[in-house]
């Protein structure tokens, strides 16, 4: 085959491909390849161009025996690694005057090996998370069989502990089962009417005597007309009451939490009428290092006092698929000394 053909032939496949021919030299590549491996690429030979020991292993015994293989090949543009699958296959008759030519085509399976260490991941955590309140409950019932089983003083306070670690247990599955819930329905958008102004009020009035507790004020700032919004009222409550109760919960030192509803004719991160919904709180604030990745899984800033506080650490991320299946946005902002701002954006009914 003239190698024009081979050129054109591979240009018009969508995959980055090459040709190597029995001389063991790239006769042909596509530019999605060439990109890939480089420019100065055609006329060498192979093993100088790609150097990676197992796909040379792979090209090297097709180009043998003509069985096609697969392996893979990993590449960074500086920026972020990625990985491809490679198929070698050898192609009888497509070389000059009929000779076999191995080709090579490269798929990206970055997002594949993403997910499979996202699920690694999250296994490690929560296998982690549950392992620290089970280790604590089995020595406090081994100690309550042993040393402490005629000290009734010693049981009640261990058994009052063992009630916490198992209620933090129960708080991690719950936040667990909400997680796998609401990512299953986040590509299913939500179909009922709800007023936000209520659902807000709603959730401020449950969280009155945690407020209370921690010596905090709430400052309300709604418009006069109600906002409607397309939305599943149950979930908005849940991330409310997770944004909120964080409010109180982290930034209750500054004493009040404010929270301002503010309608727009025009969003302009939806590019279209929306609603904006403030949480903002004057206490220690967060670090800057911490925002981009507060609603990752099990990411906590403070890890310590998170966990004092009963916190899972998978609130934020439930809050982000919620939002997202509302079509809406969360912006986090915060200044060490001066408190944090949770900003929720969300597509309303009407104008305003």
């Amino acid at each position: 085959m003239d190698d024009d053909i081979l050129d054109g032939l591979l240009a018009a496949m969508p995959l980055p491909s090459l040709a190597i021919d029995g001389t063991e030299r790239i006769i042909a590549a596509n530019n999605e390849a060439l990109l890939l491996i480089g420019h100065q690429a055609k006329g060498h030979n192979y093993v100088t161009i790609l150097r990676q020991p197992a796909l040379l292993d792979a090209i090297e015994l097709t180009l043998n025996d003509g069985r096609s293989r697969r392996t893979q090949y990993l590449s960074n543009d500086g920026a972020h690694d990625t990985t491809f699958r490679v198929s070698c296959r050898a192609a009888p008759g497509v070389g000059q005057g009929g000779a076999v030519v191995t080709l090579l085509t490269f798929e990206d399976i970055s997002h594949i090996e993403q997910a499979g260490q996202m699920r690694r991941d999250f296994v490690t955590n929560v296998s982690h998370e549950l392992r620290t309140p089970l280790t604590a409950l089995m020595g406090f019932i081994e100690t309550l069989r042993g040393p402490a089983s005629n000290d009734p003083t010693a049981s009640a306070r261990f058994l009052s502990i063992m009630h916490d670690e198992a209620e933090r247990m129960n708080r991690l599955v719950g936040d667990l089962m909400s997680l796998n819930r609401v990512e299953g329905d986040e590509r299913v958008r939500p179909t009922q009417s709800v007023v936000l102004n209520n659902i807000i009020r709603s959730t401020i009035h449950t969280l009155q005597p945690l407020a209370s507790e921690a010596n905090v004020d709430f400052e309300i700032e709604f418009p006069d007309v109600p906002v409607q919004i397309i939305g599943d009222a149950d979930q908005l409550t849940q991330v409310f009451t997770n944004i909120v109760g964080n409010a109180i919960k982290y930034g209750g030192s500054g004493g009040r939490i404010t929270v301002r509803m503010t309608p727009s004719a025009r969003e302009p991160v939806l590019r279209a009428a929306g609603v904006r919904i403030q949480i903002i709180d004057y206490g220690v604030g967060i670090e800057p290092l911490h925002l981009p990745r507060l609603t990752e899984r099990f990411y906590r800033a403070d890890n310590h006092r998170s966990r004092d506080l009963g916190g899972t650490g998978l609130g934020l991320a439930i809050v982000k698929h919620i939002i997202s299946r509302h079509r809406g946005r969360l912006r986090i902002e915060s200044e060490l000394g001066k408190g944090s701002t949770f900003t929720v954006i969300l597509p309303v009914q009407g104008n305003f």
